[in-house]
């Protein structure tokens, strides 16, 4: 465990040559908003450091071989963390934000998945952990013993304490009969809240003591609105506040005022939001991406902010001082627009981003298919998009029907069937890129990761006459047996999205699958796969790959010992230069020897960059 000062700079550490970072602000302390707390780099993996806004100066806190996340900061300035194993397994610690001993969360606890942690004003601490088939939570004063209080089966995180500490806000699967449970410290259930007519999201109980809060959002009429819940009161829709695309929002110190931050067609905007004088209120922005925003005491707003061009800065409309990020000397390369394709159900959105003009034929192309399938593509930094273009590709990423910042209707849509809607709007897109001449048909590759590497082994298979090439990463391959061996939120998500089980529905889910249609693919393909992933369990790749070789199809594989979602740069960079190779050699149709494709400028790696819903 390491105590020693440093200065969160821009500069990339020794001997890396790249930096990673984390897209969430810095965790402030309510009692003292100059102390923070924040993931960020350390030697090319992400650790927790403590920040002191006044004298500008950090305090690396953890110090581990695989990578820290998980952390917060509670009234009492005490610094929380998520230790965890290979597998993702741990618990949670602290320690005083100037130094000191490291303490147990809570004592008596076998470690287990992070499901939440929550600390009130009188210094209870609730944790969440679960065991891969549910959720318990334990209570208990900070390195006191646990106190055993509720168990749930399936998908379920601890999303809040109350102010006070006498009562639990539990989340569900949004769209679920428990969408948002509320539970007393001694385990008995207050209310329940359904999601069945309208998902549901918990996001908080209000800061206040003087009464008991929580801040919701509600999917309604083809909308989302926010929604609050007190006891005795229940759920009270707040009608006046409603948006046409997705949001999310977070409690202002004082008064009944939220900050609402709207993902809308690949950006973001930010309001303040009065709940009872209800009114809403902008709040000043640049153009471009939105993060992460948190309101904070004398009106502030921190944001994390970026554009396609430009990695993310945090800033403060007080002008507090906050950390650095990794940075550029210059502006990322390339020229970036946007373009919109006809389709079935509305326009398909897509962020085009090309290099500078060369003499010559149109640049090879590149579809970066982004993972969820909830969560969309932005006007944001993207370092694999970076590296594209400066190695002379151009990008198209493609927000497909599914995609989130374009509506529930657009999110619900797989009128095709799942995975096969998405690769419909691809191929759209795809054509509609050639019309204009802004590709050429003899050079399309793809290339995505988790969700996206799933859509990317689809396409290949069922439209094996459209790619010259395809990487996959991290992707589901077998449908049906990824469902058997993944985690309770993804086969909560399949269920959703395929309407069953691969018992009850067997024919949709091979109709889906990318195993289905292996031995059609016709493009090199490079897949990479991670041994201890339990989102996109490994036997169900190789299951595709000897699918794969069995067909004599041209592929190559990489392994890493990582799980899903990894806490280090090196295994990201690793992958970032196969797969820029790999592109290279089938794409250019050159040896790739006799190219060096680029990394980043000054190597700002997103290793651990946006998420999206669970299976992202």
């Amino acid at each position: 465990m390491s105590t020693t000062a440093a200065h969160l700079t821009a500069q990339p550490p020794a001997g890396t040559g790249f930096r990673v970072y984390h897209p969430a602000l810095p965790e402030v302390c309510p009692r003292d908003p100059a102390r923070m707390a924040l993931a960020a780099d350390a030697d090319g993996r992400c650790e927790i450091f403590t920040w002191n806004a006044v004298t500008g100066t950090a305090r690396q806190v953890t110090d581990s071989p695989h990578g820290t996340l998980h952390c917060a900061l509670d009234a009492d300035a005490r610094v929380w963390w998520f230790a965890e194993d290979r597998h993702g397994h741990g618990l949670w610690y602290f320690q005083d934000f100037e130094g000191g001993a490291r303490q147990p969360g809570l004592t008596g606890l076998a470690p287990g998945l992070p499901h939440g942690l929550a600390v009130s004003d009188a210094g209870t601490v609730a944790l969440g952990l679960g065991d891969g088939s549910g959720m318990t939570v334990h209570l208990g004063r900070p390195g006191g013993p646990a106190r055993q209080v509720w168990t749930v089966d399936g998908q379920a995180l601890l999303t809040g304490i109350s102010p006070s500490g006498g009562l639990l806000a539990v989340s569900g699967a949004a769209g679920s009969d428990r969408a948002v449970t509320l539970v007393t410290c001694s385990g008995k259930v207050l209310d329940q809240l359904s999601g069945h007519h309208g998902r549901l999201w918990a996001l908080g109980f209000a800061p206040s003591p003087a009464g008991t809060e929580l801040l919701l959002v509600q999917e309604h009429d083809d909308r989302y609105r926010l929604a609050t819940w007190r006891p005795g009161s229940g759920l009270l829709p707040q009608d006046w506040c409603r948006f046409d695309t997705e949001i999310t929002a977070r409690w202002y110190p004082a008064e009944r005022r939220v900050l609402i931050r709207q993902d809308r067609h690949g950006r973001s905007t930010l309001a303040a939001a009065d709940l009872d004088r209800r009114t809403l209120t902008p709040v000043p922005s640049p153009p471009g991406t939105l993060l992460d925003a948190a309101p904070h005491p004398g009106d502030d707003v921190h944001y994390l902010w970026t554009d396609t061009a430009t990695p993310p800065r945090m800033c403060s409309t007080a002008g507090t001082r906050l950390p650095e990020l990794a940075t550029l000397p210059a502006p990322a390369p390339g020229r970036h627009r946007e373009l919109w394709t006809p389709g079935p159900d509305g326009p398909v959105h897509t962020l085009l981003s090309e290099p500078e003009p060369v003499t010559g034929r149109r640049p090879p192309l590149v579809f970066l298919v982004h993972g969820g399938p909830a969560d969309h593509d932005r006007d944001a930094y993207d370092p694999e998009v970076h590296s594209l273009v400066a190695s002379g590709f151009a990008v198209a990423r493609v927000n497909y029907r599914g995609s989130t910042g374009y509506g529930p209707r657009w999110r619900a849509a797989y009128g095709a069937g799942v995975g096969l809607t998405q690769v419909a709007d691809l191929v759209a897109v795809r054509g509609d890129l050639l019309r204009r001449g802004l590709a050429r048909a003899d050079a399309i590759g793809l290339w995505g990761t988790s969700w996206g590497g799933y859509l990317a082994l689809l396409a290949l298979g069922t439209r094996p006459d459209l790619w010259q090439a395809g990487v996959a990463v991290k992707p589901v391959a077998d449908c049906a047996a990824a469902y058997r061996t993944g985690t309770p939120a993804l086969r909560a998500l399949d269920e959703r999205l395929f309407g069953g089980t691969p018992d009850t529905v067997p024919e949709r889910y091979a109709r889906s699958s990318p195993l289905h249609y292996a031995a059609d693919v016709r493009a090199p393909l490079l897949v990479i796969a991670a041994t201890l992933d339990t989102k996109c369990p490994p036997g169900q790749v190789r299951s595709y790959l000897g699918a794969l070789r069995r067909a004599g199809a041209a592929h190559e594989s990489m392994w890493l010992e990582t799980g899903h979602d990894g806490y280090t740069g090196a295994h990201h960079v690793a992958v970032l230069h196969r797969a820029l190779g790999f592109l290279d050699q089938h794409l250019r149709r050159a040896p790739a020897a006799h190219r060096t494709p680029r990394p980043p400028v000054d190597g700002v790696s997103g290793g651990t960059g946006p998420s999206g819903a669970p299976g992202a």
